[in-house]
């Protein structure tokens, strides 16, 4: 299926429809996957949600790698961030 090739989809009682098979496969949509969807200008846009995951980590990676940051630099951080707040927030840990 074309990138922008459209298709009719009926909305049945219970407010649902079908995608249809050529969008699912164009997607790499399957039964139970997520989408975000989204209103504007009167036209209903449908976003894997995810996709919308992937992307986002990404370009979490990729911002570690231009920083320089192994992971387990950023994992051992984090963990004496959290252990931080627990203490401030709780007196835990002191």
């Amino acid at each position: 299926m074309p990138q922008n090739k459209s298709a009719d989809v009926i909305i049945r009682p219970k407010r649902q429809v079908t995608i249809p098979r050529e969008v699912c496969e164009q997607l790499g949509l399957k039964p139970g996957d997520k989408l975000e969807m989204t209103v504007k200008d009167s036209v209903i846009i449908a976003r894997p949600r995810k996709n919308v995951a992937l992307e986002s980590l990404k370009e979490i990676r990729q911002a570690l790698q231009r920083s320089g940051i192994t992971e387990e630099e950023l994992i051992r951080e984090g963990g004496r961030v959290r252990q931080e707040l627990v203490r401030e927030h709780f007196g835990i840990g002191e």
